[in-house]
């Protein structure tokens, strides 16, 4: 079996039109990216979680949470969050403490930098991971240089055909050490590997076959229409079927109501035929140490839209060198990505 190639950054990935030929800075300051949970239901009032609406800025998830777990006199295992969100920036998240036959801690005894509690509620069920429907972004980029109607060209395009549903730099580790850590792992190179670290390299490595389908139909201008054999996702759900050969489902796909699907590989059969499934066989052979260990885990099957569609997007231009947009993206989906078809990001050698 050969290796497989290990990149190192997301260049190397189709864009939509070009890679964008504006700059920009993005979290100059933490305020710069702002980040807003989402919950597809209400807290019911009662029961042994108390929910807690945390604002945190420049602070890590994981950090946090084990503030909170001291706070309430709990185990950190007690602590439920729904995903890690980024430390430099201004995110506004729930956490779930279970604390059954006890009483509410006091706000005001929680003094922790950088962290504030806006509100508290109970609820019957712990917060789990992945519990969201989504998120809204607010991102600030600055020391912008590049072309107003070109950007605002790329802004309507976006809003209208979405961007493609790439897998972003946070899912590979840093310096994107957990693709060769993955196939580490699969060759049995890994001495008693932690069980997180297991599970990220696990995910990484079928992330990224997922983005190297992705990136061919981008490519081929297919990543946001319909190829035979599709496999086919309803817009806000995670339900997928296989293409029937109903004309209309290509119809669906440009209007919005459904998007075509890329392989999250695994053990079994592809669910897609034809074209599409020709596409996703051809990435995963390129990949076989990888294919190999997914298939051996016992992973099964499982599909990611091709597509995003930033919902509510907006933008506005404080001055000729700043850009403000605002959007939403279904859990699971990365804002840098959108960033990704409108500028390039540079480090801010300035502040």
């Amino acid at each position: 079996m050969s290796d497989p190639l290990y990149p190192t950054d997301l260049h190397a990935l189709a864009y939509v039109d070009g890679q964008p030929p504006a700059r920009a800075v993005l979290k100059a300051d933490p305020a710069d990216f702002v980040v807003e949970e989402q919950l597809a239901y209400s807290l019911s009032g009662e029961g042994e979680h108390l929910w807690v609406w945390v604002e945190k800025i420049g602070q890590n998830t994981d950090w946090v949470a084990k503030q909170l777990a001291k706070w309430a006199g709990i185990a950190p295992k007690n602590v439920g969050v729904a995903g890690k969100k980024d430390r430099q920036a201004v995110t506004y998240q729930w956490m779930s403490l279970h604390l059954p036959g006890q009483a509410d801690p006091a706000v005001e005894a929680l003094a922790v930098p950088g962290v504030r509690i806006l509100k508290m509620q109970r609820h019957h069920r712990k917060l789990q991971t992945g519990g969201l429907s989504g998120n809204r972004f607010t991102l600030t980029l600055r020391k912008l240089a590049g072309e107003a109607a070109e950007l605002e060209t790329r802004l309507q395009r976006i809003r209208e055909q979405g961007v493609p549903n790439y897998f972003g730099e946070q899912r590979f580790g840093n310096g994107f050490q957990n693709l060769p850590k993955a196939t580490q792992l699969f060759q049995g190179q890994l001495k008693a590997p932690k069980r997180h670290q297991k599970s990220l390299y696990i995910s990484a490595a079928r992330s990224w076959i997922f983005n190297e389908i992705l990136s061919r139909r981008t490519e081929q201008g297919c990543w946001n229409r319909a190829l035979p054999g599709d496999v086919f996702q309803l817009q806000g759900s995670q339900k997928w079927f296989a293409d029937d050969g109903d004309p209309a489902l290509a119809e669906r796909v440009e209007a919005m109501d459904l998007h075509p699907t890329g392989a999250l590989t695994g053990r079994g059969v592809l669910p897609t035929q034809g074209e599409a499934f020709q596409l996703e066989q051809t990435v995963m052979a390129r990949h076989p140490i990888w294919q190999a260990g997914l298939e051996k885990l016992g992973l099964k099957q499982e599909r990611r839209a091709l597509r995003v569609w930033p919902k509510a997007l907006t933008w506005q231009w404080p001055d000729a060198e700043t850009l403000s947009v605002s959007f939403e993206l279904p859990a699971g989906s990365y804002a840098t990505m959108v960033v990704r078809e409108l500028v390039q990001l540079e480090t801010d050698s300035g502040s």
